[in-house]
């Protein structure tokens, strides 16, 4: 079987997490990844599995990270 091109616009945070593992298992399988995602986000990191590709939001890492401390908190 041939892989297939997949585009991918993921949720952060705990959708993410469940996602990454799919995108994995379908890279292994010869699929070619582009995943699309904000600049600032909490989960959303580079891997050997997928291109990132990014795009600009307004707001800034330090106050998504800021923002998932202080809702831990709570």
């Amino acid at each position: 079987a041939d892989g297939g091109k997949l585009l991918v616009v993921p949720q952060d945070g705990s959708h993410w997490l469940s996602m990454s593992i799919v995108l994995e298992k379908l890279w292994e399988k010869g699929h070619e990844i582009v995943a699309v995602v904000p600049d600032a986000a909490l989960f959303l990191k580079n891997s050997q599995s997928f291109t990132i590709k990014t795009y600009s939001v307004p707001y800034t890492q330090e106050f998504v990270d800021q923002y998932y401390q202080e809702l831990g908190e709570k």
